[in-house]
């Protein structure tokens, strides 16, 4: 091959070459930040939003939008993922328009965020991953097995240590779980030691409050004081009122929180577009019945002196959440007895023994907990509050979920259609938030909250997670007596320029990975 005609092929080739690796045309731009839509291209190459607007050139891959709406792709910044690598798919959270998840939360992690991170990048996840330090994990490593007392000063150095090397690995702060064990039994002081090693980090702190009842605002005044204290950003998780003795209270709530922030504090909150909520049903047994190994408590419940006492305090909790019996609470899993999975307590009452009376309930209850316990669905929330706490310009939609395989148990819809759900019934229907301001709460807010960078928005620079979905037509199917559906209406989903969701179906595209911090 002579020079000239080789040359002359390179120029042919250089020629053809596209200028993009895909172009969105003809679609309706939401663009993150919450003003107003407009009509326009998205051009992306090597990952990366190179032009916005009326955009000229060619393109390897190119999607018409048809006038559908194209969004960030959306941050979940409340989820319990730590099982991603078994479902690198995520396809529940694709489906509703999620790009990026952050897990950890409610003070459970993984603590080697280093090895955590490799086995995402291993897996090929889908989604961006990004993950705290939960609070509860660090302190099951640090205090040696017994939990209701402070640590000592050696334990609490070695409780610094392992939160200073998970941000250095690149979590984006500290989570606290503090209804759960070990988490309940840490004093503030304890927090605020723990919150100061990740805002040495730049880390967020963000809290499963101490109490989502009537006690709420004594919960309310331990955030404030640690954000404070340790000088770190905080974020309420999932904001609630849990018991007709709380419901009602939401606007007090936000005038707290609000006064924080007008003081110089940096307090945002995430929610979930549900009535109900979803964790262990030991959360209806008292703490201190759950310190230890789990051999513990069924010898605590063998000692009838002991049981009784735990019956007793079981009676005050209710009471104090204006319950009268157990009807609020299905099982969502029980790995011991999956056919109790979809029964309220009750009904598992009246399955096991006979009769659904409140002491029946009572024994059910021990009796799973004995047998290695059970997640359940607890229909505890006002549906004026949750409006009122949505309304909030520092609420974000977050969904409290996970990965999801179809069929497996019966598990809280809110890890299918949450964003769906937001989309469909609190924006188009109820028209409780406008198109854009939705879009806000779900994509710059949570990125500028945790400081995920170059996450959130659409513009020129920032990375190509896309996601293109019909407003007219988004729901969410998913029900609490049949979860397994996926979300409706999200057409095309993009992770860092990779087309992971194409006309509605799922491709074999997994260009999503880990996500450190400030990355």
């Amino acid at each position: 091959m002579n020079s000239g005609f080789f040359f002359a092929l390179l120029l042919t080739g250089s020629a053809l070459a596209a200028d993009f690796d895909l172009l969105i045309t003809n679609a309706q731009i939401a663009d993150g930040g919450g003003g107003p839509i407009a009509h326009g291209s998205i051009a992306v190459k090597a990952g990366r939003i190179v032009a916005v607007g009326q955009v000229e050139g060619s393109a390897d891959t190119v999607i018409d939008a048809g006038g559908k709406v194209a969004a960030p792709g959306f941050i979940d910044v409340h989820t319990h993922s730590e099982d991603i690598c078994l479902i690198p798919a995520a396809e529940n959270f694709l489906r509703m328009g999620v790009t990026t998840i952050i897990t950890g939360n409610c003070g459970h992690s993984r603590t080697d965020v280093a090895k955590f991170f490799q086995e995402i990048e291993e897996s090929k996840v889908a989604l961006n991953v990004a993950t705290l330090i939960g609070h509860g994990s660090v302190r099951e490593q640090g205090m040696g097995g017994s939990f209701i007392r402070a640590p000592n000063e050696e334990q609490l150095a070695t409780m610094k240590g392992l939160v200073d090397q998970a941000m250095k690995d690149g979590a984006v702060g500290l989570s606290t779980g503090l209804i759960y064990v070990p988490g309940s039994f840490a004093k503030t002081d304890e927090l605020v030691a723990l919150a100061k090693v990740a805002a040495a980090h730049d880390g967020i702190y963000v809290s499963h409050m101490r109490y989502e009842t009537v006690r709420i605002f004594e919960a309310l005044d331990e955030i404030i004081r640690i954000a404070k204290e340790a000088k770190i950003r905080a974020e309420v998780s999932h904001i609630k009122l849990s018991g007709p003795t709380a419901w009602g209270k939401a606007k007090e709530v936000l005038s707290v929180l609000d006064k924080a922030c007008a003081d110089g504090l940096k307090i945002t909150q995430d929610q979930y577009a549900y009535t109900a909520s979803s964790t262990g049903l030991r959360q209806t047994l008292p703490d201190s019945a759950l310190e230890g190994e789990p051999a513990d408590f069924v010898a605590r419940i063998a000692d009838p002196q002991k049981k009784a006492a735990i019956i007793a305090s079981m009676a005050k909790m209710r009471d104090r959440q204006g319950r009268k019996d157990y009807g609020y609470a299905v099982i969502a899993r029980c790995k011991a007895d999956p056919s109790l999975n979809g029964k309220t307590i009750p009904e598992v009452a009246k399955t096991r023994r006979g009769a659904d009376t409140l002491d029946d309930q009572i024994e059910v209850i021990l009796e799973i907990e004995a047998q290695g316990g059970a997640s359940a669905i607890f229909h505890g929330m006002n549906e004026d509050d949750l409006q009122t706490f949505l309304k909030h310009p520092l609420t974000m939609v977050a969904s409290d979920g996970g990965p999801r395989r179809l069929g497996e148990d019966v598990p809280h819809p809110r890890s299918y259609g949450n964003n769906a759900r937001a989309l469909g019934r609190y924006v188009r229907e109820l028209k409780l938030l406008t198109l854009p301001e939705a879009v806000r709460r779900m994509t710059s807010l949570p990125a500028q909250t945790f400081h995920l960078k170059d996450r959130g928005m659409i513009q020129v620079g920032a990375h190509a997670d896309i996601v293109i979905f019909d407003p007219a037509k988004v729901t969410d199917p998913s029900a609490f007596s049949d979860p397994h559906h996926y979300a409706e209406g999200f057409e095309h989903v993009i992770v860092n320029g990779g087309i992971t969701i194409r006309d509605g179906k799922l491709t074999e595209m997994r260009s999503g990975g880990p996500l450190r911090m400030g990355h």
